[in-house]
């Protein structure tokens, strides 16, 4: 498993709220089981006390894509830092369960989890995760969806960078209303027009009187 995949885990948590809509759907321990994934251990240690701070958490996560978004790179760097320094991880090598068609072990990278509670342990695979994309892809990876009032935090692996929305549905949505505000300037273009001439030729005929 490469590390980056880890990255996931900090684009799911974020995306538990929708703050232009006042949604929040990370209100359950059965929600934070959920985001680690029904194969996690760590999961089943999860308890009321991790809903606040794995909110608390996920604001943080939030700020570094935030920043990434407007550009301001050392600022998601600096953000993302001090997260590592309080959740860190222990990587090991793992592959036991995992074989090739010899039946030998197919070697990979695995963060592994010594954490005392749900939150730290989250915030740790999402943060170390976040890290491995950023440094691999660049900080202009992270983004916030464009489609007004989304917002949605996504990670870019496009082969021009050229990503801008969370999801095909967003972007379907912007593309629209796009399109219905060039139809809208069209036709209120039009409609100047049509007065300018209207206004212009009434002055003309006033003049020959």
């Amino acid at each position: 498993m490469e590390l980056a995949y880890y990255s996931d885990y900090a684009v799911r948590l974020v995306n538990t709220e929708e703050p232009a809509r006042n949604k929040d759907s990370l209100t359950t321990v059965e929600v934070i089981r959920d985001l680690f994934g029904s194969e996690s251990t760590t999961a089943r240690r999860a308890t009321e006390a991790d809903v606040p701070r794995l909110r608390a958490v996920r604001a943080r996560l939030r700020a570094v894509f935030e920043a990434a978004d407007a550009g301001e790179e050392v600022q998601a760097v600096d953000l993302l830092n001090s997260l590592l320094l309080e959740f860190p991880v222990s990587p090991q090598i793992s592959g036991h369960d995992h074989r090739d068609e010899d039946g030998s072990p197919l070697w990979h990278m695995h963060l592994a989890d010594h954490t005392s509670n749900a939150t730290a342990g989250y915030a740790a695979l999402a943060s170390m995760g976040l890290a491995f994309h950023l440094t691999e892809y660049g900080v202009d990876r992270l983004g916030l969806c464009q489609a007004a009032p989304c917002r949605n935090a996504y990670l870019d692996t496009s082969t021009n960078r050229s990503r801008r929305y969370c999801s095909d549905r967003c972007a379907t949505r912007a593309n629209v209303a796009a399109y219905r505000a060039r139809k809208r300037l069209e036709t209120d273009r039009s409609a100047n027009t049509g007065r300018t001439a209207e206004t212009t030729q009434d002055s003309s005929t006033a003049s020959e009187r």
